[in-house]
């Protein structure tokens, strides 16, 4: 069993890795409203405006040399700016 303290570390690690989403593989966003960890969790929040783009159908998490750390497909229309929360869970898998 992996403690609890070594996944907060790795949570830690991860949060301070992602430098950008970037959606539907063209579409980056560096600023966001909240970046942190609680507890084994990396907390993502960020501003999609509606002018760039109309739906989001894949999102990344890249680091400073834009080599990906996770991708995830999704469908999500996007009619108006949106704020968007997304969370990774550093957990252990038995």
């Amino acid at each position: 069993m992996i403690s609890q303290q070594y996944l907060e570390e790795l949570a830690k690690y991860t949060e301070q890795k992602i430098a950008k989403v970037v959606l539907n593989g063209t579409i980056e966003i560096s600023e966001f409203n909240i970046k942190e960890v609680d507890a084994s969790t990396v907390m993502l929040q960020y501003m999609v405006p509606a002018t760039a783009v109309s739906e989001i159908t894949t999102i990344e998490l890249r680091d400073i040399t834009n080599e990906i750390i996770s991708t995830n497909t999704v469908y999500v229309p996007i009619s108006s700016d949106t704020v968007l929360m997304q969370t990774v869970k550093v957990k252990e898998v038995a």
